[in-house]
């Protein structure tokens, strides 16, 4: 049940949208079920409402106005994420069948301002390694009803008119209801506090054309809580990058400290040349796991050198590339780095020049 965090980004027309509906949503995370498959697309008018929820005027028959809470897209996929575990298990809290995943796919996510449209869901983006969220949220009583009413709660009141009972069936009553909770602690029934995360059968795929890079900041902090995949205008030969990281040395998570802090001295190096410089280090779960994989360095650590630190000054980046042993007969000219197409093909002399100054 691994779940996919990540944001595929190129140019316009390289098959982004085809990669998430062909080969991610049915190959990687198992989902053929329309219901398992939240869309939406960001815009500049695209609200943190419109992601979670919002309360919309409506007329009733008789001409008078109420208020009723129409459900955004990250909190229908959340629901249903959850809807999918408690449907998994039995009464008496054990897994009698498999946990559907669940996928929301935003296309354009540059198009809307992420931070504003996110919100406080944006602290649910960091994931433990079972996929689980490493903290929670407190959602608005509005928002957390809708969430339990879209997972099948039923609600019973007392005679002041406030909610006495949860109804989950097979689970009838609150108190089956928080044995089972102890099981799997998915949904929090506590109505004061009103705690969620993220579960590990969600994954939030996005995309993102790099010629609209400029329509809506994304900032650094929002940028490390993804994966990213590049997807390139004149891919290579598919054993390409497999043949190249074959000849490199394992990146365990040693070595991967050392890099990180390479990284970022050679980043302190270029200070003239950058903004905010205290922004543009890294930290050492920059990427997480025991052993880091050389497609992350290349779609996360590379993309981030060359979008978010220089972005308006390539030379520091050349000037790295031609470090590398492999180039000191035959250094790369300037025409040859102009898209990051061009830099990540150079991922060799990238991780050859890294490893030389941690030698050094």
């Amino acid at each position: 049940m691994a779940y996919i965090q990540k944001i595929l980004f190129g140019s316009p027309g390289t098959g982004k949208s085809h990669k998430v509906d062909k080969e991610l949503i049915p190959q990687k995370l198992k989902i053929t079920s329309s219901e398992n498959k939240i869309k939406t697309v960001f815009h500049p008018e695209y609200t943190y409402g419109d992601f979670l929820g919002k309360l919309v005027p409506h007329t009733k028959d008789n001409g008078k106005v109420e208020y009723k809470f129409f459900e955004g897209h990250f909190l229908i996929a959340l629901a249903k994420a959850l809807k999918n575990i408690h449907e998994a298990y039995d009464k008496d809290g054990e897994l009698t069948g498999e946990i559907q995943n669940v996928v929301l796919v935003i296309d354009e996510i540059n198009r809307g301002n992420s931070a504003a449209i996110f919100g406080t869901v944006f602290q649910l983006l960091d994931r433990e390694d079972d996929g689980w969220s490493s903290y929670d949220i407190n959602i608005t009583q509005l928002e957390f009803l809708k969430l339990l009413e879209l997972i099948g709660v039923k609600f019973t009141y007392d005679n002041k008119g406030e909610i006495d009972e949860y109804k989950l069936r097979p689970h009838d009553g609150l108190k089956q209801l928080k044995s089972l909770q102890e099981k799997i602690p998915y949904l929090n029934f506590d109505l004061v506090n009103r705690k969620v995360k993220l579960p590990p059968n969600l994954s939030i795929i996005g995309t993102m054309n790099t010629s609209d890079n400029s329509i809506y900041f994304m900032d650094s902090a929002f940028k490390r809580r993804w994966d990213w995949e590049f997807i390139d205008i004149n891919p290579p030969a598919s054993n390409y990058f497999n043949d190249i990281d074959s000849q490199l040395r394992p990146i365990d998570r040693e070595l991967w400290k050392k890099m990180v802090d390479t990284t970022n001295n050679f980043i302190k190096s270029h200070s003239d040349k950058i903004r905010r410089i205290e922004d543009k280090q890294i930290g050492y779960y920059f990427i997480k796991g025991d052993t880091i994989q050389h497609e992350a360095i290349r779609n996360k650590l590379m993309f981030f050198l060359w979008d978010s630190v220089f972005s308006n000054e390539k030379k520091p980046l050349l000037e790295l590339l031609n470090s590398s042993p492999i180039r000191v007969n035959n250094p790369i000219t300037k025409n040859e780095l102009v898209t990051f197409g061009d830099f990540v093909r150079f991922y060799k002399e990238f991780n050859t020049a890294i490893v030389k100054k941690i030698a050094n």
